[in-house]
C-alpha cells in the first residue's frame, strides 16, 4: 500500500522530535563555540516536498518546543548534479516543492552559512520497502489479556529485508489515548516507534498496544543516522552529556536524512 500524505504527522512528533529538543538545548561547562550551533530538522521523502527546519539551541529552563527559528538564510540541497535553492516558506522553515527531485539512490546534500560556518550534511535516498504485510488487518484483545506479561504473538509485520537494511516501524494511534487497553502508572502516548534491528519481521503481542482503535502501522526503510538519533540515550541526559547526542550535521545539531516508506492498517478492538 501507497504512503498517504495524512500518515506523515508522525515526523514532527514521535521521539526523535524529543531527542532533538534535547540537543538543541545550551549547555553549561563546554565549549562555548556549540552555543551557537543551530539545529536542523530535516526529513527527506520522495512525493512530499523537501522542509528543513532551522533553529537555535535554547536553555534548559526554556520550555518551548523549538528554540528561535533562524531566519534570511540561503539554503541549499544538492543531489550531486542539480543544487536547488529552499524558499523560507515561514519564520526558520525552508522548502523546495518540486516533488519529483527526491529519487532512491541519490545522495542529498545539504549546504548553508551560518555565522562564519559552513552548516552541512549528506544523506543517501534509499530505495522503497515491498511486500510490506500484516498478517491479519485486525486483532481482538481483551483488557485482563492486555498485560506485560502476555507474551504471545498475536500478529506478525513482514516485508522484504535480503540486504539486511535498518527499519522502523511507526504505529501512528489517530484515535489518541480515548481507549486504554489496560491501566498505566504513567500514561504513555497512542504513537510510538520501534527499531526493528535489521530484521525482515516484527511480531506484536498484547502487550506492544497501550491504546485500542485503529493503527496507521508505518515501515520506514532508514539510514544509518536515524537510527543513531533513535538510539541516543536521552533518558540520562544532562547538561554535561547533551552534546552527545547522535547528529549527522556538520558545525551544528539534528538531523538531515532521507527515507521511503509504506503503510497498511491494523484495527485493536476488545
Amino acid at each position: 500500500m501507497e504512503i498517504k500524505t495524512h500518515t506523515l504527522k508522525w515526523k514532527l512528533c514521535f521521539s526523535l522530535a524529543a531527542i532533538i529538543l534535547l540537543a538543541s538545548c545550551n549547555k553549561q561547562n563546554v565549549d562555548t563555540n556549540t552555543v551557537y550551533l543551530p539545529v536542523v530538522e530535516g526529513y527527506l521523502l520522495p512525493g512530499h516536498s523537501i522542509t528543513v527546519k532551522l533553529y537555535l539551541q535554547k536553555a534548559l529552563t526554556d520550555t518551548a518546543l523549538y528554540g528561535a527559528p533562524i531566519t534570511g538564510l540561503q539554503v541549499y540541497v544538492s543531489d550531486g548534479g542539480t543544487s536547488v535553492q529552499l524558499t523560507e516558506s515561514s519564520k526558520g522553515i525552508y522548502t523546495y516543492n518540486n516533488q519529483n527531485f527526491l529519487v532512491a539512490g541519490k545522495t542529498y546534500s545539504l549546504n548553508f552559512k551560518y555565522l562564519t560556518s559552513t552548516v552541512s550534511a549528506k544523506t543517501l535516498m534509499p530505495s522503497k520497502p515491498t511486500n510490506f504485510t500484516s498478517q491479519y488487518g485486525t486483532l481482538y484483545i481483551s483488557s485482563t489479556s492486555g498485560t506485560t506479561n502476555n507474551t504471545s504473538t498475536l500478529n506478525r509485520f513482514s516485508w522484504d529485508n535480503p540486504d539486511t537494511l535498518n527499519h522502523v516501524l511507526v504505529f501512528n494511534n489517530p484515535d489518541g489515548a480515548a481507549f486504554p487497553l489496560r491501566s498505566f502508572r504513567n500514561s504513555p502516548s497512542p504513537n510510538f516507534e520501534v527499531n526493528t534491528n535489521r530484521t525482515s519481521f516484527y511480531n506484536v503481542t498484547a502487550s506492544t498496544f497501550p491504546y485500542y482503535g485503529h493503527y496507521q502501522v508505518i515501515l520506514l526503510r532508514v539510514n544509518q543516522e536515524y537510527i543513531d538519533l533513535m538510539n541516543s540515550n536521552t533518558s540520562s541526559s544532562t547538561s554535561q552529556t547533551l552534546s552527545n547526542v547522535a547528529t549527522n550535521i556538520v558545525n551544528g545539531f539534528g538531523i538531515f536524512t532521507a527515507m521511503q516508506a509504506d503503510t497498511v492498517s491494523l484495527n485493536v478492538l476488545d
